[in-house]
């Protein structure tokens, strides 16, 4: 069955910008496809033309730049688990890459697909939240424009960012000096799952406290949630066993998850947040 007209590999962005300009809203914008060509099979999406972004210069670079590091939409997961400029300046980042979903999807599937997807645990929306991340993105009329990563979600399953017509071409986020950071996840299996839960945390240790503690979880609400009642608590703390306990308490307290049959029951995963928290506060303490 053919779900397509034509499928385009425009070697620059302006020749990706004019086609989805001369097929408005029957465009859309593909860079691995692991998530689009299902939808488009089973019809939950619907596209007469393709615009595969991969060959466009600059969407698989993974750089320093201006004081932050500057990832292309187009880097795999496997390339960011693997690339040792994210593992050091961003590990939390590093470590989501390598836990989506088999080797074969971590190969084709990008970054910029994971976060356009906008399921609420897309295991590298979470630390890029975290990371203070903003997507870098150009509208079919050429309008450029840089948005916070946390705010392209509008719900499950549904993004801000229009395929048909705007194209993520990176992520920029700062590389804060000293930073530490790291990621965990729980799921039914190991691999080829959805995550139950998922957290990303990003702190500074300065003189033995915590300094710029930014936390994000999912899927705790309709979108990747910052907890910033536990960041707020933390801020200028030592970590130790007490304060463990309470942000644990706090994280379990503020996280709002439903029931769900594919995640599991709402009250394991309030508990489990907080033992998630803990320790991986624990270990990038121990770092």
């Amino acid at each position: 069955m053919i779900v397509w007209q034509e499928y385009y590999r425009p070697q620059t962005l302006q020749e990706a910008l004019s086609i989805l300009s001369r097929y408005p809203g029957r465009t859309r914008v593909i860079a691995g496809g692991t998530d689009l060509l299902l939808e488009l099979k089973n019809a939950s999406k619907k596209a007469d033309y393709l615009v595969d972004i991969r060959d466009i210069e600059g969407m698989t670079k993974i750089e320093e730049s201006g004081g932050g590091l500057l990832i292309g939409a187009c880097v795999t997961h496997s390339q960011l688990a693997a690339n040792s400029l994210v593992r050091k300046r961003a590990a939390a980042l590093a470590e989501g890459a390598a836990m989506v979903g088999s080797v074969q999807i971590r190969n084709i599937g990008t970054v910029g697909g994971n976060i356009v997807n906008a399921r609420p645990a897309a295991d590298t929306a979470i630390p890029l939240v975290a990371l203070r991340a903003f997507a870098e993105m150009v509208d079919a009329d050429g309008t450029k424009r840089m948005t916070a990563v946390e705010d392209l979600f509008e719900g499950p399953g549904r993004s801000k960012v229009d395929s048909t017509k705007t194209i993520i071409t990176g992520f920029f986020f700062p590389v804060i000096p000293s930073v530490l950071s790291a990621f965990d996840r729980i799921s039914r299996r190991r691999s080829l799952s959805l995550p139950m839960l998922n957290l990303a945390v990003v702190l500074q240790r300065e003189n033995d406290v915590v300094k710029n503690i930014r936390i994000a979880a999912g899927p705790i609400a309709p979108t990747p949630q910052r907890l910033t009642s536990v960041e707020a608590m933390l801020e200028g703390q030592t970590i130790g066993p007490g304060i463990l306990d309470q942000a644990a308490r706090v994280a379990s307290e503020c996280a709002q998850p439903r029931d769900s049959v594919l995640r599991g029951p709402r009250t394991y995963r309030k508990e489990m947040l907080g033992i998630m928290l803990r320790r991986t506060l624990t270990r990038i303490w121990n770092t």
